[in-house]
């Protein structure tokens, strides 16, 4: 490597990247815009409890009772102080000042680039592979999305390889010091699918280093890499301990854990995890899998196609087009709503088809094994019989959702095989002379596709599925047309659909044969290296940017506002804020998608919420109760507006509801606009009951939990019974449960009755972390109602204290902190220990 590619071109690379991310977001950077970012909004307000409560106490409550009757915070927002690499990020903003997600593009440009340097390709070619990576359209989908920790978990996947290879390909110090901190980091972003998906690459780079080690009889070599990296896991995990103890300990009881329940209509798809019905419904269709090359083959995104390429209706007849353009979606796959496609560049694509068949080194066959995977567990259901053992048995698989997100994978390898392979013609134009078949070959495969798909989309594509062709006509014929005018619809939305496919398909075919062209060129008449660089450099630039405009646009941009909240206080809201008598009541929000809903959470304790993590016993009493018991409340309400009294109808519906009784659902929203019920029947923030009922199975419990008034009586599960040996339900009409406290981490209440009694107290139980006591001493409880605590209290005036410490979290932050002051050390020592080497090797004689 000359002076000036060595150090010129990585100053104009990182000046290249800022400047096309900066104008690629221009109104976030230049016009003082912010993204419109739904996941954030929906995080503010899942957060909303814990962060006014973190900023009026100065400390983490660790619990939160604004969702789903309360849950662990652990993946809502808790901070870790004794993590030392948190303020790394933000130092990244800050000294850039470059505002995010512009942040997080440039760093998957940037740690892209440094990984191709270690894998010797041409600085000035490794400007392409960057861009590519940072602009897959995937990338660009997660910015409106606001999945911001996933962007940058993927912005820390190339740095992590880097290292890995460092370490494996002669630079082991330096290598292991890289992989301990930016695993670390990559942990640290907390987007631990996404980290599960580097794992799995990381296995397979592992076995090819290794292989590659063993047949050269390199055996120390190999030793001594996988000792240091083996190192740097171990120190890459230490800082982040608090966080994976308590993600680990809290998804047993998450919906991504096992479930007691054997009464589920869904039992014989479940696994110790999700259920693959459910992690399956986002994947990709086999026919799907061509979007890598083609990214509307299957339409594109989930808007109207008036919106999204009014092109397409160029070719439908006039009288058609509004209601085509504006009724129809342009994508036509398997999912039930998709941003954009898994787009790695139809260039990038051709090159990494081409790789397979020219790079000498072995790792291409590691890479390729990983994405062929990775396509083929993005099929889900498609593919159900690898899908089903991945589930069953590969630990941690069945944990995560979202199958098609493995593809962020094949984001990855194919443009470091697309890279590699213009690397090894450049090096090597006479070899590629003798393999230029191979180049043929590459072509046909790839461009044939995209030729197949231009000319003729209709005879391999189902652009228009039975399920909507049924829709169109019943929609047609139930007002007044008929069957010809219904099919003439179905005509006319395939005509556009095929013309989305066929003029990206089109695209696709003509930057492979100017890439191909180009690389003929370069062989057959010996052009300057130069020339091929800048032509790759340009082409797949021009792709990934023209195609990633597609997914973002100036309607997800809005004016930054000062002092603006996420979520205006309805006058539903206003009227429950004003009542302060009890800080434990809930609400219900029914004019919303009540599991679905964070704005409730902003203002009110919501039974409901919106998180991907919730515990699996609140989601199953939902299933199999609430939900019932929300539509019967729904249904009263719509039938009492014809009554004289209706309030009275409404309230004798809610007297039966147990279970909505049971969480202490003071107010039920049915109209943001005032709309709002006073449930009387609510239970209160703890109560006595006269019976309690064991039961033999959580299947019973469940159950019995829809059937009983549980204001006054009990269902508990037989594995509590020793508490409550002994024990005899004795009714006192005086007995009374007062709430002191409300916080979220600490409870309090002052209880009276003249006999020992069972209290149910409207929280979620949850096993770990909540300790009980009965004036000042420790006191045991259990769950009660499928869901709840219950405690078996004494004669008597008491006060009652609940208080959650996690001994997790707590015993988890020491070991963060040392590991950080580890992870530094060996980072440190990592690097100096690297530069001594290359020094003595700088030193020593020639041979």
């Amino acid at each position: 490597m000359n002076t000036v590619s060595k150090y010129v071109a990585p100053a104009v690379a990182i000046l290249l990247f800022v400047m096309i991310t900066a104008f690629f977001f221009k109104p976030l950077v230049f016009e003082g815009k912010r993204v419109k970012q739904g996941d954030i909004e929906h995080h503010e307000g899942m957060a909303k409890e814990i962060v006014d409560f973190r900023t009026k106490y100065n400390r983490e409550p660790l619990w939160q009772n604004n969702m789903f009757g309360g849950m662990p915070a652990y993946q809502t927002s808790v901070l870790y102080p004794s993590n030392l690499l948190n303020p790394f990020q933000k130092a990244i903003s800050a000294v850039t000042r470059i505002p995010f997600p512009v942040t997080a593009v440039l760093m998957c440009m940037i740690g892209f680039y440094c990984l191709m340097l270690v894998l010797k390709v041409d600085p000035w070619l490794a400007i392409g592979g960057a861009i590519a990576f940072g602009l897959t359209s995937y990338m660009i989908t997660l910015v409106p999305a606001g999945h911001n920790s996933k962007m940058y978990a993927i912005s820390y996947m190339a740095p992590v390889l880097m290292g890995v290879f460092l370490a494996y390909r002669g630079r082991v110090w330096m290598g292991g010091a890289l992989t301990a901190l930016a695993l670390a980091l990559e942990i640290n972003s907390n987007h631990l699918q996404i980290t599960y998906y580097l794992l799995m690459m990381l296995v397979f780079i592992g076995l090819g280093e290794n292989v590659r080690l063993y047949v050269a009889k390199k055996y120390k070599d190999m030793l001594k890499s996988n000792g240091i990296l083996a190192v740097a896991v171990v120190l890459a995990i230490l800082p982040n301990m608090s966080n994976l103890l308590l993600t680990s300990e809290y998804g047993k009881y998450t919906t991504r854990g096992p479930s007691e329940l054997t009464i589920d209509k869904d039992q014989h798809n479940k696994t110790e995890g999700l259920s693959i019905d459910y992690a399956t419904q986002w994947c990709y269709s086999i026919a799907e899998t061509y979007t890598l090359m083609i990214p509307d083959v299957m339409g594109g995104a989930s808007q109207a196609i008036g919106d999204y390429d009014p092109d397409a209706l160029k070719k439908v007849d006039p009288q058609y087009q509004d209601v085509i353009g504006g009724n129809f979606a342009a994508y036509f796959g398997d999912v039930s709503f998709t941003s954009g496609p898994y787009y790695v560049g139809a260039i990038i694509f051709f090159l990494a088809i081409l790789a397979f068949f020219i790079v000498e080194d072995k790792i291409k066959w590691w890479l390729a094994g990983i994405s062929g995977l990775a396509i083929m567990l993005s099929w889900g259901d498609h593919f159900l019989g690898l899908t089903e053992f991945f589930f069953n048995y590969v630990p941690g698989y069945n944990k995560f959702r979202a199958v098609s997100m493995i593809l962020v994978i094949v984001n990855l390898t194919f443009p470091i095989l697309a890279m590699l392979a213009v690397r090894d013609i450049m090096n090597n134009p006479g070899l590629m002379k003798k393999k230029i078949n191979q180049l043929y070959i590459a072509f046909g495969l790839t461009a044939g596709i995209c030729l197949i798909f231009w000319m003729m989309p209709g005879a391999v594509l189902e652009t228009v599925k039975v399920a909507e062709q049924n829709q169109i006509i019943s929609a047609v014929t139930g007002q007044g047309g008929n069957m010809d005018n219904a099919y003439a619809y179905v005509a006319q939305l395939e005509i556009a659909r095929e013309a989305i496919v066929s003029s990206d398909a089109r695209r696709s075919f003509g930057l492979i044969l100017l890439a191909a062209g180009m690389i003929w060129a370069f062989i057959r008449w010996n052009l300057p290296k130069g020339v091929l660089i800048g032509t790759v450099v340009f082409l797949v630039s021009a792709d990934m940017i023209f195609v990633g405009q597609r997914y973002i646009d100036k309607d997800n941009y809005e004016k930054t506002k000062k002092h603006e909240v996420p979520y205006k206080a309805s006058a539903a809201d206003n009227m429950i804020l004003q009542d302060k008598s009890d800080p434990s009541f809930r609400v219900l929000n029914i004019a919303v998608n009540t599991w679905q809903d964070a704005s409730t959470a902003y203002f009110h304790k919501s039974i409901g919420g919106y998180h991907g993590a919730k515990l699996k016993r609140i989601q199953e009493l939902y299933e199999q109760v609430l939900e019932k018991q929300i539509g019967v409340v729904q249904a009263s309400l719509q039938g009492a507006m014809n009554t004289s009294n209706p309030d009275s109808v409404i309230q004798a519906t809610l007297a039966t509801q147990g279970a909505i009784n049971m969480f202490n659902i003071k107010y039920i929203i049915y109209n943001p606009q005032g709309g709002v019920i006073t449930n009387q029947s609510a239970n209160g923030p703890g109560w006595f009951v006269d019976k309690v009922t064991i039961v033999p199975s959580a299947d019973a419990e469940i159950v019995a939990v829809g059937k009983i008034n549980t204001r006054t009586e009990a269902v508990v599960d037989a594995r509590y019974q020793e508490q409550l040996n002994g024990f005899v339900a004795k009714t006192d009409t005086n007995a009374t449960v007062k709430l002191l406290s409300h916080e979220p981490d600490k409870i309090a209440y002052e209880t009276n009755s003249s006999f020992e009694g069972v209290i149910i107290f409207p929280e979620i139980y949850y096993p770990l972390g909540w300790n009980a006591s009965i004036d000042g001493k420790p006191a045991e409880y259990f769950c009660a109602d499928y869901t709840l605590r219950g405690m078996r209290v004494p004669a008597g005036k008491h006060t009652i204290t609940w208080e959650f410490h996690p001994d997790s979290y707590y015993s988890g932050e020491k070991v963060a902190l040392i590991g950080s002051f580890l992870i530094f050390i060996f980072v440190i020592g990592g690097i100096a220990m690297d530069v001594i080497i290359r020094r003595k090797q700088s030193q020593q004689p020639a041979a």
